[in-house]
């Protein structure tokens, strides 16, 4: 879309997806989002085995989070 400025033409400006969010998450082919687990930043000694097992893996987002997510890769 063009837009005429005190007799310039000039273009809208372009959508960027979020960099960030980007290295975090992964879209799967089927639309779903796979992200990290929280609670695994720091003080993971007071936690247990299993658990520090647990929050290794990637979980799926809420369907909710998930739109807000695909938004800002725009996806």
């Amino acid at each position: 879309m063009e837009v005429t400025v005190f007799g310039w033409r000039k273009q809208m400006p372009k959508l960027k997806p979020h960099k960030g969010l980007k290295k975090r998450v992964k879209v799967t082919a089927k639309g779903k989002v796979k992200r990290p687990k929280a609670g695994k930043g720091h003080l993971m000694s007071g936690k247990s085995g299993r658990r520090r097992q647990r929050l290794r893996k990637k979980t799926e987002a809420s369907p909710a989070f998930s739109k807000n997510i695909k938004k800002a890769l725009l996806e």
